[in-house]
């Protein structure tokens, strides 16, 4: 024992001291593997989250920059079908791509502003406190919402079924049918997350007039709130190849004291289209419901 606590100590320094020796005999041969590592892996460019990368490859910066899967350089004009309408789609059949919001964690559309009733500003503020969206427990999300998605959305024109379907990426992976062939909105329906939209061409606008939408989503990402008398007028215009322009129009007498609009844009993502996207019923993304409680009870029912 005492032999131990004798020696040990210069068992340590010699060790020790062999180890630095082999460290500065190492270091050179370190560096150099060190920067041919750097040299041979390519720079990753920033990737929006949870976007699996288009097939055109690259990569869009948040700092700017042409955008993972757009071209660099003057934006291409926007592609026309055979009638000469813009499409909303690809320049092809074979041409995939998505639309994207300009930020993943920011909102576009920022409808702070909007003229409140008294309970709806109420009710925005408590959402941004304790936010319980149901878009995070696999609900649909109607309006803008339903844009506002890190994912974006796949817009697929089928002209002779005169119907235009706006896809939800990620999610619940639920769509919304635009019906073009001329018909009204019907006098007795079922209110929905999508609503009841039809919609029609103004030079190269598409215009869709949408009723119908039950209570059960946000309308955009702050928690924009609105009633079942809520009636929307959205238009979307392709300005070039690579920009959508995504204006709306909100009428809800219930939730507001006038109608008001506003506007973003989306950006065309190429390469990308609809992908797996599991959504787990009764996950419900407690770290983003806490809000200003330290837990929440889960064994009660849950109404955002």
């Amino acid at each position: 024992m005492r032999y131990s606590r004798l020696r040990a100590p210069r068992f340590v320094a010699q060790g020790l001291a062999t180890v630095a020796a082999a460290a500065l005999f190492l270091s050179p041969l370190l560096s150099e593997s060190i920067r041919g590592q750097q040299q041979q892996q390519p720079e990753r460019p920033g990737v929006q989250v949870g976007v699996p990368e288009g097939r055109a490859g690259g990569g869009a910066a948040r700092q700017g920059g042409p955008g993972r899967g757009r071209q660099a350089g003057p934006a291409k004009p926007a592609p026309r079908g055979a009638d000469g309408k813009f499409l909303l789609g690809g320049a092809t059949p074979k041409e995939k791509g998505v639309w994207l919001p300009g930020a993943v964690v920011s909102n576009p559309l920022g409808l702070k502003d909007a003229p409140f009733q008294p309970w709806a500003k109420a009710l925005l503020e408590d959402r941004q406190n304790n936010e319980l969206e149901p878009h995070t427990r696999c609900k649909p999300s109607g309006v803008a919402r339903q844009f506002l998605t890190p994912y974006g959305v796949e817009i697929v024109e089928l002209p002779e079924l005169e119907r235009v379907f706006i896809f939800d990426i990620g999610g619940p992976h639920t769509y919304r049918t635009v019906y073009l062939d001329g018909r009204t909105h019907p006098a007795n329906f079922s209110p929905t997350f999508y609503g009841h939209s039809i919609g029609w061409w103004e030079a190269d606008t598409l215009v869709i007039d949408t009723v119908g939408y039950n209570e059960g989503f946000w309308m955009d990402r702050d928690g924009l709130p609105h009633t079942d008398k809520l009636h929307t007028i959205e238009r979307l215009t392709r300005t070039d190849a690579a920009a959508l322009k995504y204006e709306l129009t909100v009428d809800d007498p219930g939730a507001y004291t006038k109608p008001f609009s506003w506007q973003m844009n989306l950006r065309w993502e190429a390469g990308t289209e609809l992908f797996e996207y599991q959504c787990q019923q009764a996950n419900y993304a407690g770290e983003l419901m806490v809000g200003e409680f330290e837990k929440v009870d889960r064994t009660s029912f849950i109404v955002p």
